[in-house]
């Protein structure tokens, strides 16, 4: 047996360590998409644009109207764990999206980057001037004067070309494409009173005007605006509080429901997440009303202490966990188990509109039943 020397303990270069954390922040153009957008959302943005080509690989470029960037700020911006987003150095008490202060960094590691930025102009002075910064696999040029509207644009071109083996593991455009529309869909769901577009080089692929009215409805108008009219007009409401955890937002009919879990939205103080415990807890409050094989359609959001949920415990924010885990299963069961109860045998339009359908399809007899029966 051959024993492998090892090599004296080193620190990694700069530039490696970065393109490490793009491995784990950045996976694929979606990643990088959520990451700029939050930081939109994150700034006071009012309108977030998005425009891809080849599915993101070839360009990203993000735009939007929240509060911008002084030269100073820009380059602290594309330093790893430089952030606005700790005020306070508190990780326990999270209020923001982002806060790792790693993305930038990481995105401008593996990628041609460009960040141009006009802050809103401070009480009592002129206007702001627009700057931008660039970095080139990790290589950071001085900030330059730009032309810019007040708010921030953020460029990435090439996606990996620095490392080039993570291209091989990407999926098709059309794939990495519909991942990313995807994501904005997620927090465009999350924050319903902004507006959002997504494009390509030929098409707008997405558009979503900002809600408008008291935020329940707002979010109902978004969920629907995405899920379709089917789901807003069977849409059940829901509103529940239990020791500090406020549960909102609407869930299907058990008749309207799909093959796959797709159409579940999730969200914790805003973020959206893909957690297996909420999950497990929508599968639990449907068990008795829906096959195994067939999944609700429902958007639900928690509101709860930032004390009481930990955000920071997946690279990408995905998942989260609750203090109280317990304590949220038994709210997500009763409170959906409560709304479809008080649906009765109330069935969703769509279903209805498939019977009558069928009805009509066969000469007025009722479906099933033979004709002269």
């Amino acid at each position: 047996m051959t024993v492998r020397a090892l090599h004296s303990i080193r620190r990694l270069p700069p530039n490696l360590v970065n393109q490490i954390a793009a491995g784990e922040v950045i996976e694929r153009p979606a990643a990088a998409v959520k990451e700029l957008v939050e930081n939109a959302i994150d700034a006071g943005a009012r309108r977030i644009d998005v425009s891809l080509r080849d599915g993101g690989r070839s360009l990203i470029a993000v735009a939007d109207d929240g509060a911008g960037m002084d030269p100073d700020e820009l380059q602290l911006a594309i330093e790893r764990h430089a952030t606005s987003k700790l005020p306070d150095d508190d990780l326990v008490r999270i209020s923001t999206l982002g806060f790792r202060g790693e993305a930038l960094p990481s995105i401008g590691a593996v990628s041609r980057l460009t960040i141009a930025s006009r802050p809103r102009p401070k009480s009592g002075e002129g206007a702001a001037e627009a700057w931008s910064l660039t970095v080139e696999g990790g290589a950071v040029a001085a900030p330059v004067p730009a032309a810019l509207n007040q708010g921030t644009r953020v460029e990435v071109r090439d996606l990996f070309y620095a490392t080039p083996a993570r291209l091989k593991f990407l999926k098709g455009e059309r794939a990495e494409t519909q991942a990313a529309v995807d994501m904005v869909e997620r927090l465009a769901m999350a924050h319903p009173t902004l507006s959002f577009t997504v494009s390509d080089a030929s098409r707008t692929l997405l558009r979503l005007e900002a809600a408008q009215g008291e935020l329940f409805d707002a979010r109902l108008a978004r969920v629907g605006a995405i899920m379709g009219g089917d789901f807003a007009d069977n849409a059940l409401p829901i509103d529940a509080l239990r020791e500090g955890i406020h549960l909102t937002g609407h869930a299907a009919l058990p008749t309207l429901n799909r093959g796959t879990a797709q159409a579940q939205y999730l969200f914790v103080n805003g973020r959206p997440v893909r957690d297996r415990l909420l999950l497990g807890a929508i599968r639990g409050a449907y068990a008795d009303v829906l096959p195994r094989d067939r999944h609700p359609m429902l958007a639900l959001y928690f509101e709860l202490p930032p004390e009481e949920v930990d955000v920071n415990v997946h690279p990408t924010k995905a998942e989260v966990r609750f203090r109280d885990p317990a304590l949220v299963r038994g709210l997500i069961v009763s409170a959906l188990r409560h709304a479809i109860a008080g649906a009765g045998f109330r069935a969703s339009t769509s279903v209805g509109a498939d019977t009558l359908a069928a009805f009509v399809s066969q000469g007025g007899r009722s479906p099933g039943r033979p004709a002269g029966s």
